[in-house]
Protein backbone atom coordinates (compact mmCIF):
# COMPACT_ATOMS: atom_id res chain seq x y z
CA UNK A 1 0.00 0.00 0.00
CA UNK A 2 0.90 3.50 -1.10
CA UNK A 3 2.76 5.61 2.08
CA UNK A 4 -0.02 8.36 1.43
CA UNK A 5 -2.59 5.92 2.15
CA UNK A 6 -0.92 4.41 5.26
CA UNK A 7 -1.12 7.70 6.58
CA UNK A 8 -4.11 8.77 5.49
CA UNK A 9 -5.77 5.64 7.36
CA UNK A 10 -3.74 6.13 10.34
CA UNK A 11 -3.99 9.47 11.01
CA UNK A 12 -8.22 8.85 10.45
CA UNK A 13 -7.54 6.15 13.19
CA UNK A 14 -6.01 7.87 15.22
CA UNK A 15 -8.27 10.78 15.19
CA UNK A 16 -11.19 8.54 15.87
CA UNK A 17 -9.13 6.83 18.76
CA UNK A 18 -8.87 10.22 20.37
CA UNK A 19 -12.59 10.97 20.26
CA UNK A 20 -13.68 7.77 21.57
CA UNK A 21 -10.74 7.32 24.17
CA UNK A 22 -9.43 10.65 24.81
CA UNK A 23 -6.32 11.16 26.89
CA UNK A 24 -4.93 7.83 29.52
CA UNK A 25 -5.46 8.60 32.87
CA UNK A 26 -1.80 7.09 33.46
CA UNK A 27 1.10 7.21 31.22
CA UNK A 28 0.40 9.23 28.88
CA UNK A 29 3.32 9.21 26.40
CA UNK A 30 3.46 12.90 26.02
CA UNK A 31 3.70 12.91 29.93
CA UNK A 32 6.70 10.99 29.50
CA UNK A 33 8.41 12.93 27.35
CA UNK A 34 8.18 15.69 29.62
CA UNK A 35 9.75 14.21 32.47
CA UNK A 36 12.73 13.24 30.03
CA UNK A 37 12.75 16.92 29.09
CA UNK A 38 12.55 17.96 32.87
CA UNK A 39 15.63 15.28 33.16
CA UNK A 40 17.58 16.51 30.34
CA UNK A 41 17.34 20.49 31.55
CA UNK A 42 18.17 19.33 35.04
CA UNK A 43 21.61 18.43 33.21
CA UNK A 44 21.94 21.29 31.34
CA UNK A 45 20.85 24.38 32.39
CA UNK A 46 22.97 27.36 32.60
CA UNK A 47 21.45 30.78 31.49
CA UNK A 48 22.40 30.86 28.05
CA UNK A 49 21.09 30.48 24.68
CA UNK A 50 23.67 27.74 23.56
CA UNK A 51 22.55 25.47 26.40
CA UNK A 52 18.86 25.74 25.50
CA UNK A 53 19.56 25.35 22.70
CA UNK A 54 21.21 21.80 22.92
CA UNK A 55 18.27 21.11 25.31
CA UNK A 56 16.02 21.70 22.20
CA UNK A 57 18.28 19.58 20.13
CA UNK A 58 18.34 16.84 22.25
CA UNK A 59 14.54 16.28 23.14
CA UNK A 60 12.90 17.30 19.78
CA UNK A 61 15.62 15.65 17.76
CA UNK A 62 15.12 12.76 20.36
CA UNK A 63 11.75 12.46 19.80
CA UNK A 64 12.09 12.52 15.46
CA UNK A 65 14.59 9.90 15.91
CA UNK A 66 12.22 7.69 17.77
CA UNK A 67 9.75 7.91 14.90
CA UNK A 68 11.93 7.68 12.39
CA UNK A 69 13.19 4.35 13.71
CA UNK A 70 9.63 3.30 14.62
CA UNK A 71 8.56 4.00 10.66
CA UNK A 72 11.70 2.22 10.08
CA UNK A 73 11.58 -1.01 11.59
CA UNK A 74 7.84 -1.33 10.24
CA UNK A 75 9.08 -0.56 6.61
CA UNK A 76 8.75 -3.81 4.88
CA UNK A 77 6.10 -4.79 7.70
CA UNK A 78 2.36 -5.29 5.87
CA UNK A 79 0.00 -2.50 5.64
CA UNK A 80 -1.92 -2.86 8.56
CA UNK A 81 1.09 -2.82 10.83
CA UNK A 82 2.21 0.76 9.26
CA UNK A 83 -1.49 1.98 9.58
CA UNK A 84 -1.27 1.17 13.44
CA UNK A 85 1.98 2.53 13.80
CA UNK A 86 0.52 6.04 12.13
CA UNK A 87 -3.03 5.88 14.16
CA UNK A 88 -0.74 5.01 17.43
CA UNK A 89 1.65 8.10 16.91
CA UNK A 90 -1.36 10.67 16.09
CA UNK A 91 -3.36 9.31 18.71
CA UNK A 92 -0.28 9.96 20.86
CA UNK A 93 0.11 13.51 19.99
CA UNK A 94 -3.20 14.77 19.34
CA UNK A 95 -5.32 15.80 22.48
CA UNK A 96 -8.62 17.20 21.09
CA UNK A 97 -10.91 15.39 22.86
CA UNK A 98 -9.34 15.87 26.33
CA UNK A 99 -9.21 20.17 25.34
CA UNK A 100 -13.32 20.02 24.33
CA UNK A 101 -14.03 17.45 28.07
CA UNK A 102 -11.92 20.27 29.87
CA UNK A 103 -13.33 23.32 28.49
CA UNK A 104 -17.48 21.89 28.52
CA UNK A 105 -16.57 20.69 32.44
CA UNK A 106 -15.20 24.29 33.17
CA UNK A 107 -18.16 25.56 31.25
CA UNK A 108 -20.76 23.58 33.35
CA UNK A 109 -19.34 25.18 36.42
CA UNK A 110 -19.63 28.41 35.13
CA UNK A 111 -23.45 27.42 34.26
CA UNK A 112 -24.17 26.16 37.54
CA UNK A 113 -22.65 29.01 39.24
CA UNK A 114 -20.05 27.42 40.73
CA UNK A 115 -16.90 29.82 40.34
CA UNK A 116 -14.85 27.43 42.61
CA UNK A 117 -14.63 24.51 40.69
CA UNK A 118 -14.54 26.25 37.54
CA UNK A 119 -11.04 28.35 39.31
CA UNK A 120 -10.34 25.05 40.09
CA UNK A 121 -9.96 23.32 36.80
CA UNK A 122 -8.94 26.69 34.66
CA UNK A 123 -4.96 25.80 34.89
CA UNK A 124 -5.46 22.20 33.28
CA UNK A 125 -6.51 23.90 30.43
CA UNK A 126 -4.17 27.22 30.46
CA UNK A 127 -1.54 28.78 32.41
CA UNK A 128 -3.85 32.01 33.30
CA UNK A 129 -4.10 33.10 36.87
CA UNK A 130 -7.68 32.27 37.98
CA UNK A 131 -7.93 33.92 41.18
CA UNK A 132 -7.68 37.01 39.11
CA UNK A 133 -10.35 36.28 36.86
CA UNK A 134 -14.55 36.92 37.17
CA UNK A 135 -16.73 34.42 35.46
CA UNK A 136 -17.04 36.03 32.51
CA UNK A 137 -13.19 36.36 32.24
CA UNK A 138 -12.77 32.68 32.83
CA UNK A 139 -15.19 32.04 29.96
CA UNK A 140 -13.10 34.20 27.67
CA UNK A 141 -9.91 32.19 28.66
CA UNK A 142 -11.17 28.93 27.84
CA UNK A 143 -12.72 29.91 24.50
CA UNK A 144 -8.64 31.15 23.85
CA UNK A 145 -7.17 28.52 25.18
CA UNK A 146 -9.58 25.83 22.88
CA UNK A 147 -8.76 27.99 20.06
CA UNK A 148 -4.93 28.35 20.27
CA UNK A 149 -4.87 24.17 21.60
CA UNK A 150 -6.86 23.55 18.04
CA UNK A 151 -3.71 23.96 16.37
CA UNK A 152 -1.07 23.44 18.70
CA UNK A 153 -2.57 20.13 20.20
CA UNK A 154 -4.63 18.88 16.87
CA UNK A 155 -3.72 20.33 13.94
CA UNK A 156 -0.05 21.90 13.69
CA UNK A 157 0.58 17.63 14.42
CA UNK A 158 -1.31 16.30 11.22
CA UNK A 159 0.62 18.94 9.35
CA UNK A 160 3.62 17.61 10.02
CA UNK A 161 2.37 14.35 10.11
CA UNK A 162 1.68 14.73 6.23
CA UNK A 163 5.36 16.57 5.70
CA UNK A 164 6.99 13.85 7.45
CA UNK A 165 5.07 10.94 8.82
CA UNK A 166 5.27 9.39 12.34
CA UNK A 167 8.70 11.43 12.84
CA UNK A 168 6.84 14.42 12.01
CA UNK A 169 3.74 13.54 14.28
CA UNK A 170 6.12 12.70 17.51
CA UNK A 171 8.41 15.61 16.77
CA UNK A 172 5.96 18.37 15.97
CA UNK A 173 4.44 17.47 19.65
CA UNK A 174 8.03 17.56 21.20
CA UNK A 175 8.88 21.00 19.96
CA UNK A 176 4.96 22.41 21.45
CA UNK A 177 5.43 20.39 24.62
CA UNK A 178 9.42 22.11 25.20
CA UNK A 179 7.40 25.63 24.70
CA UNK A 180 4.99 24.91 27.05
CA UNK A 181 7.82 23.90 29.40
CA UNK A 182 10.91 26.40 28.88
CA UNK A 183 9.75 28.86 26.28
CA UNK A 184 8.32 31.37 28.20
CA UNK A 185 9.59 34.72 29.29
CA UNK A 186 10.33 34.36 33.11
CA UNK A 187 14.00 35.13 34.20
CA UNK A 188 14.89 31.65 34.03
CA UNK A 189 13.65 30.76 30.91
CA UNK A 190 14.39 33.97 29.00
CA UNK A 191 17.70 32.35 27.54
CA UNK A 192 17.57 29.20 28.41
CA UNK A 193 13.83 29.07 26.47
CA UNK A 194 14.55 30.88 23.63
CA UNK A 195 15.17 28.10 21.04
CA UNK A 196 12.35 26.16 21.95
CA UNK A 197 9.93 29.09 21.88
CA UNK A 198 11.91 30.18 18.17
CA UNK A 199 11.25 26.76 17.17
CA UNK A 200 7.87 26.57 18.33
CA UNK A 201 6.87 29.51 16.28
CA UNK A 202 8.33 28.18 13.19
CA UNK A 203 6.87 24.35 13.65
CA UNK A 204 3.62 25.73 14.14
CA UNK A 205 3.35 28.33 11.70
CA UNK A 206 1.72 26.32 8.80
CA UNK A 207 -0.71 24.49 11.30
CA UNK A 208 -1.58 27.90 12.88
CA UNK A 209 -2.89 29.19 8.61
CA UNK A 210 -4.52 26.06 8.50
CA UNK A 211 -6.40 26.25 11.51
CA UNK A 212 -7.55 29.89 11.26
CA UNK A 213 -8.26 28.68 7.36
CA UNK A 214 -10.70 25.89 8.24
CA UNK A 215 -12.19 28.19 10.89
CA UNK A 216 -13.58 30.77 8.07
CA UNK A 217 -15.00 27.35 6.39
CA UNK A 218 -16.21 25.89 9.45
CA UNK A 219 -17.61 28.82 11.71
CA UNK A 220 -21.23 30.71 11.73
CA UNK A 221 -19.54 33.80 10.30
CA UNK A 222 -17.33 33.79 7.37
CA UNK A 223 -17.20 36.89 6.49
CA UNK A 224 -16.28 37.99 10.27
CA UNK A 225 -13.94 35.29 11.10
CA UNK A 226 -11.94 36.96 7.61
CA UNK A 227 -12.48 40.03 9.02
CA UNK A 228 -10.97 39.62 12.66
CA UNK A 229 -7.98 37.74 11.29
CA UNK A 230 -6.78 40.10 8.73
CA UNK A 231 -7.18 43.24 11.32
CA UNK A 232 -6.25 42.21 14.29
CA UNK A 233 -4.29 39.04 13.87
CA UNK A 234 -0.88 41.17 13.74
CA UNK A 235 -1.65 42.75 16.96
CA UNK A 236 -1.63 39.66 18.66
CA UNK A 237 2.04 39.10 20.60
CA UNK A 238 2.27 35.40 19.33
CA UNK A 239 2.43 34.92 15.54
CA UNK A 240 0.87 31.48 15.19
CA UNK A 241 -2.02 32.57 17.81
CA UNK A 242 -3.09 35.90 16.33
CA UNK A 243 -4.49 34.72 13.22
CA UNK A 244 -6.27 31.33 15.19
CA UNK A 245 -7.33 33.32 18.02
CA UNK A 246 -8.62 36.18 15.87
CA UNK A 247 -10.73 34.27 13.19
CA UNK A 248 -11.98 31.94 16.14
CA UNK A 249 -13.05 35.23 17.38
CA UNK A 250 -14.81 36.13 14.35
CA UNK A 251 -16.26 33.47 13.43
CA UNK A 252 -18.06 33.62 17.12
CA UNK A 253 -19.22 36.47 17.07
CA UNK A 254 -17.15 37.59 20.53
CA UNK A 255 -14.25 39.45 21.42
CA UNK A 256 -11.41 37.74 22.69
CA UNK A 257 -7.76 39.13 24.13
CA UNK A 258 -8.05 42.27 26.69
CA UNK A 259 -5.99 41.99 30.02
CA UNK A 260 -4.28 38.80 31.07
CA UNK A 261 -3.06 37.58 34.24
CA UNK A 262 -0.25 35.04 34.01
CA UNK A 263 1.12 34.10 37.90
CA UNK A 264 0.84 37.74 39.03
CA UNK A 265 2.26 39.35 35.39
CA UNK A 266 -0.52 41.04 34.00
CA UNK A 267 -0.24 41.67 30.33
CA UNK A 268 -2.51 44.11 28.30
CA UNK A 269 -3.04 42.83 24.58
CA UNK A 270 -4.79 44.02 22.07
CA UNK A 271 -8.51 43.13 21.55
CA UNK A 272 -9.53 40.47 18.85
CA UNK A 273 -12.59 41.31 16.86
CA UNK A 274 -13.74 44.36 19.44
CA UNK A 275 -15.61 46.11 16.42
CA UNK A 276 -17.60 43.39 15.57
CA UNK A 277 -17.63 41.50 18.69
CA UNK A 278 -19.74 41.09 21.70
CA UNK A 279 -18.46 40.07 25.00
CA UNK A 280 -17.53 36.04 25.81
CA UNK A 281 -20.69 34.28 27.26
CA UNK A 282 -20.58 30.64 29.16
CA UNK A 283 -22.60 29.24 26.42
CA UNK A 284 -19.96 30.52 23.63
CA UNK A 285 -17.73 27.45 25.00
CA UNK A 286 -19.39 24.69 24.00
CA UNK A 287 -19.90 26.80 20.34
CA UNK A 288 -15.97 26.99 20.65
CA UNK A 289 -15.46 23.30 20.90
CA UNK A 290 -17.88 22.41 18.30
CA UNK A 291 -16.42 24.67 16.24
CA UNK A 292 -12.78 23.17 17.35
CA UNK A 293 -14.02 19.63 16.17
CA UNK A 294 -15.04 20.87 12.67
CA UNK A 295 -12.00 22.46 11.77
CA UNK A 296 -10.06 19.24 13.58
CA UNK A 297 -11.94 17.25 10.55
CA UNK A 298 -11.55 19.72 7.85
CA UNK A 299 -7.73 20.04 9.02
CA UNK A 300 -7.51 16.15 8.38
CA UNK A 301 -8.82 16.36 5.07
CA UNK A 302 -6.70 19.04 4.23
CA UNK A 303 -3.53 17.37 5.35
CA UNK A 304 -4.39 13.96 3.78
CA UNK A 305 -5.34 15.45 0.28
CA UNK A 306 -2.02 17.64 0.29
CA UNK A 307 -0.03 14.05 0.97
CA UNK A 308 -1.66 12.56 -1.70
CA UNK A 309 -1.54 15.35 -4.23
CA UNK A 310 2.55 15.47 -3.39
CA UNK A 311 2.86 11.97 -3.20
CA UNK A 312 1.55 11.69 -7.20
CA UNK A 313 3.53 14.50 -7.84
CA UNK A 314 6.69 12.56 -6.91
CA UNK A 315 5.18 9.60 -8.61
CA UNK A 316 5.45 11.53 -12.08
CA UNK A 317 8.41 13.33 -11.55
CA UNK A 318 9.61 9.85 -11.26
CA UNK A 319 8.07 8.35 -14.11
CA UNK A 320 9.27 11.40 -16.35
CA UNK A 321 12.91 10.60 -14.98
CA UNK A 322 12.60 6.78 -15.49
CA UNK A 323 11.13 7.68 -19.55
CA UNK A 324 14.32 9.80 -19.89
CA UNK A 325 16.82 7.88 -18.79
CA UNK A 326 15.55 4.79 -21.21
CA UNK A 327 15.39 7.39 -24.16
Amino acid sequence: MRADRVFAYGVTAGLIGDRILGDPRRGHPVAAFGRTAAAVEGALWRDDRARGALHTLVCAGGAAAVGALGARAVRSRPAAVRIALTAAATWAVVGGTSLGREARAIGGALAAGDADVARERLPHLCGRDPHALDEQQMARAVVESVAENTSDAVVGALVWGAVAGVPGLLAFRAVNTLDAMVGHRSPRYLRYGWASARLDDLAGWPGARLTALAAVAAGPDRRGAVRAWRADAAAHPSPNAGPVEASFAGALGVRLGGTLSYGGRVEHRAVLNGAAGRPVAVADIDRAVRLSRRVTWLALGACVAGRALASRALRGTRTTSTTKGRA
